[in-house]
C-alpha cells in the first residue's frame, strides 16, 4: 500500500493524486452525468411533439425571434454548422421550419417557423418549467439557487459569449465541455435515427 508523501515544494501526496484521478472526482464526469439525466427527463415531453432534445433547443430559440440566420442560431446554441445543419434539415422535413436564401444576401440562409411549428409553441415552451420544478425539489434548490447554478454552468461552458461557438479559444479553454455537449447532441440524434428505422 502506498503511503502519503510530501516534498519540500509542497507537491500533492501520492494518495491525494490517485484520489483525484478517480472518475467520480472528475468535474467532466459530473457534468456529463447531470446533462445525460436532464436530457432523459425531457424525452417523455418531447416524444409526443416528435422532437429530439437538440431539435427542441432549436425550436425554443426560434420562438424567441424569427427569422434567424443559421449563423445566429449556431452562435446562440453553441452549435457548429456540422451539428446544426442536419437538425434544421430534419425539422424542415417534418414541416416545422423553412429554410430560404436571404434575398438581400444569398450567402445567408434564413430559418423561419411554419404554421405547424408555431402550433407547438405552447407545448414546447411549457417543458422547461416541468423539468426545472422537480429538479429544484430533487436537489433542494430555490429558484434563485437554480438561476445562479445555471449562470455558473454557462460561464463554464461559454467563457466568452462574444466568441463564436466553434472558435479555437473556446475549444482550447474548455475542450471537455465542448466535446460533452456535442457528443450528447449527436448521440440523441443517433438514438432518433434508430427509432425511425425501427
Amino acid at each position: 500500500m502506498k503511503n502519503d508523501t510530501a516534498d519540500k515544494s509542497g507537491k500533492t501526496t501520492t494518495r491525494e493524486t490517485e484520489e483525484w484521478r478517480r472518475v467520480g472526482r472528475q468535474l467532466s464526469f459530473a457534468l456529463y452525468g447531470a446533462a445525460s439525466r436532464l436530457i432523459r427527463l425531457h424525452r417523455p415531453f418531447l416524444e409526443p411533439l416528435g422532437l429530439t432534445y437538440p431539435q427542441f433547443l432549436v425550436m425554443l430559440t426560434l420562438y424567441d425571434n424569427t427569422p434567424r440566420t443559421v449563423g445566429d442560431l449556431g452562435l446562440e446554441l453553441g452549435m457548429d454548422n456540422g451539428t446544426l445543419t442536419p437538425l434544421l434539415k430534419r425539422l424542415e422535413s417534418a414541416g416545422l421550419v423553412t429554410r430560404t436564401r436571404d434575398a438581400r444576401d444569398e450567402r445567408r440562409v434564413l430559418i423561419d417557423l411554419t404554421t405547424a411549428g408555431e402550433a407547438l409553441r405552447e407545448a414546447a415552451c411549457s417543458i422547461p418549467e416541468k423539468i426545472e420544478t422537480p429538479a429544484c425539489r430533487l436537489c433542494n434548490l430555490s429558484n434563485k439557487d437554480l438561476a445562479e447554478f445555471r449562470d455558473t454552468l454557462n460561464g463554464l461552458g461559454r467563457p466568452s459569449s462574444a466568441q463564436a461557438p466553434n472558435s479555437t479559444a473556446d475549444e482550447h479553454a474548455w475542450p471537455e465541455a465542448t466535446d460533452c455537449v456535442t457528443g450528447l447532441q449527436q448521440k440523441d440524434e443517433r438514438d432518433d435515427d434508430k427509432t425511425i428505422d425501427s
